[in-house]
């Protein structure tokens, strides 16, 4: 069951009201969805949006006591909010979420390889949420050394991504790396011997890495970005989690930048983090940080 990471605070910062319209621009689990349609009373209007299918299908199942036409769900990126309101013949929003984390449903079991940690012999090395992009398994073929290092250092802070990356390079070279526990395999003969002693496992920065390149997901981030106070009414708002320091340096900057424009006003100056008991209750929230903002 998908845990929403720190709901009373999205459901404070974005004050959904009936009568207002809501975005959830990455609807994971349903669990903040739920939440806002809850607060929009049946009299409001929600688009939900989300790049994984299966999500949106278990939405559909979820939310169907809900009018059609207060209800709007749809299977696509939050990058692309503004051609989705345009064919849509949809107004500006009064509030748009995006948890930048991604479901238990998604990790555990997907099939698509997000995690390491998946039944005996692996899940095929596909690391994306839609089906249009490039999996994992074919972009490291097209990849030298040198370049695979850059990235599982860059997205994935993995210190050893040197060795990781060339212990890689020379597995594709010999045979074609096609599953979670293969990739696994050789990340783990190329680290140290007591790597695997630390808390985390010693695959976890590189299939962060590799997840995020292959999903362009700071690129889709940095695109919807430069535009978002556009698809905003007055006084709507915008409350952002992310998981990643790369992430939360993007949102903090183009907060500070449209704060200096005058066209928004930031709503949390530090970020807001889980409590104690939620990290414990749920380890995912551990590294989320909460920002959020009001259009002037």
């Amino acid at each position: 069951m998908h845990t929403p990471v720190l709901l009373e605070k999205v459901i404070e910062y974005l004050d959904p009201k009936p009568e207002k319209f809501l975005i959830d621009g990455t609807m994971d689990g349903g669990g903040h969805a739920r939440a806002i349609l809850e607060k929009l009373g049946g009299r409001g209007m929600f688009l939900g949006i989300d790049w994984d299918s299966r999500m949106i299908e278990q939405a559909n199942s979820q939310f169907k006591i809900y009018d059609s036409r207060a209800v709007i769900l749809v299977h696509g990126n939050y990058a692309d909010i503004p051609e989705i309101l345009n064919e849509r013949k949809l107004p500006k929003a009064d509030g748009i979420l995006l948890d930048l984390g991604f479901s238990s449903e998604q990790l555990e079991n997907s099939g698509r390889g997000f995690s390491f940690d998946s039944p005996a012999g692996g899940e095929p090395l596909l690391m994306t949420y839609d089906d249009r992009r490039t999996p994992v398994s074919e972009l490291l073929r097209g990849m030298d050394e040198r370049e695979l290092a850059d990235l599982i250092y860059k997205f994935g802070g993995e210190r050893f991504a040197r060795r990781s990356a060339k212990a890689i390079v020379l597995q594709e070279r010999k045979e074609v790396i096609r599953t979670t526990e293969e990739l696994c395999e050789v990340i783990r003969r190329s680290v140290p011997g007591n790597y695997g002693m630390r808390r985390l496992h010693p695959a976890t920065r590189t299939f962060q890495a590799l997840r995020i390149y292959a999903n362009d997901e700071l690129g889709n981030l940095e695109k919807f970005l430069s535009w978002f106070p556009e698809m905003l009414r007055g006084g709507g708002r915008v409350v952002i989690i992310s998981f990643h320091s790369l992430e939360d340096r993007l949102v903090k900057n183009y907060f500070r930048k449209f704060e200096k424009e005058k066209k928004i006003k930031i709503l949390t100056k530090k970020p807001v983090t889980a409590s104690e008991e939620e990290k414990r209750e749920n380890p995912r929230s551990r590294s989320a940080k909460l920002r959020a903002i009001v259009r002037c």
